[in-house]
């Protein structure tokens, strides 16, 4: 059973998503709304269908946007004393067997033969990999 964050100790940081990844969510969010809005005043104006069925592919695309953005915020890598957790996973510094990094971000791999896959959205990733590998000894 994998040690839960009450276990690893007090928390010493906390890796967010990156802030460019948010800005972008919030940008197409709202580039949707407003075109969402736009074809409706068209449908209003115009009275075509086409109008009408572009303003719903527009609120589909801000809902589906709305969701991933929630979703992102909720990404966070917390470096507790003795260990990290992200999501629902938790690992201890001594049960790492090892950190790779590659496209998709890094994966760190435990003892036991779990993994911990942690994506590239993170933000400082780089200093992440660093006190991984700073508090493994790896």
């Amino acid at each position: 059973m994998p040690p839960t964050q009450e276990d690893l100790g007090k928390m010493v940081a906390a890796y967010p998503t990156a802030p460019s990844f948010i800005q972008r969510a919030a940008i197409i969010a709202l580039l949707s709304f407003l075109f969402f809005l736009a074809m409706l005043v068209a449908f209003l104006a115009r009275q075509q269908i086409g109008y009408l069925v572009l303003a719903a592919a527009f609120l589909i695309l801000n809902i589906f946007t709305l969701t991933g953005f929630i979703m992102q915020r909720r990404n966070v890598v917390r470096v507790f004393e003795d260990g990290l957790g992200y999501g629902k996973s938790s690992v201890k510094w001594r049960s790492i067997a090892s950190v790779d990094t590659d496209n998709e971000g890094l994966k760190i791999v435990s003892t036991s033969g779990g993994a911990i896959r942690i994506p590239k959205t993170i933000d400082d990733l780089g200093r992440l990999s660093a006190h991984i590998h700073r508090q493994t000894h790896l």
